[in-house]
């Protein structure tokens, strides 16, 4: 039998609930894809394949070898995480207060596009990933940082727009 989780004191909010200000309010891994795994498990195959003449304990070398290799890529590509937490938006390695934001834009397939290429600013964050389409644009309001707005990839951008302009609202 496992001890039961302690119950917060009555009027408390319990943590992890949503009245919680270190609850996270929005929390994506922006994870690969299937279709990247079957990439990976074809790059294990071709590695055992290039050491099979060499013999049966070359191969296996060679399938695990590059396996790893492969599937540590491919997950340390898709470790990316973009969420909404304690009256801060934390995008990979960024962590910027709400309120040094601005207005946030949900871009659809086409304008995401557009300002990944030829209207991007060099100077601008872009948290990318080629396999999710969609994205939000977030104006970076703080005079003190050059940033002039984030550019995050997500799969759920009026989920991630929501949760901004709710912590903006509770602040």
């Amino acid at each position: 039998m496992q001890p039961s989780a302690p119950t917060p004191p009555s009027g408390a909010p319990a943590p992890g609930s949503p009245a919680s200000p270190a609850a996270p309010r929005f929390d994506e891994r922006l994870a690969v894809p299937g279709s990247w795994w079957v990439i990976v498990c074809l790059l294990a195959l071709s590695g055992g394949l290039i050491t099979f003449p060499l013999g049966t304990v070359p191969l296996l070398g060679g399938l695990i070898v590059v396996g790893v290799a492969a599937g540590v890529a491919a997950s340390s590509y898709g470790s990316a995480r973009i969420r909404v937490v304690a009256g801060s938006l934390v995008a990979g390695e960024a962590r910027v207060p709400v309120s040094a934001l601005g207005t946030v834009e949900v871009l659809d397939e086409e304008e995401a596009r557009a300002w990944r290429t030829h209207k991007a600013d060099p100077r601008a964050f872009m948290l990318m990933r080629s396999y999710v389409p969609r994205a939000v644009r977030i104006v970076v309001t703080d005079p003190a940082d050059p940033t002039p707005y984030l550019y995050l990839s997500t799969r759920d951008p009026e989920g991630l727009a929501a949760a901004v302009e709710a912590v903006r609202e509770a602040a």
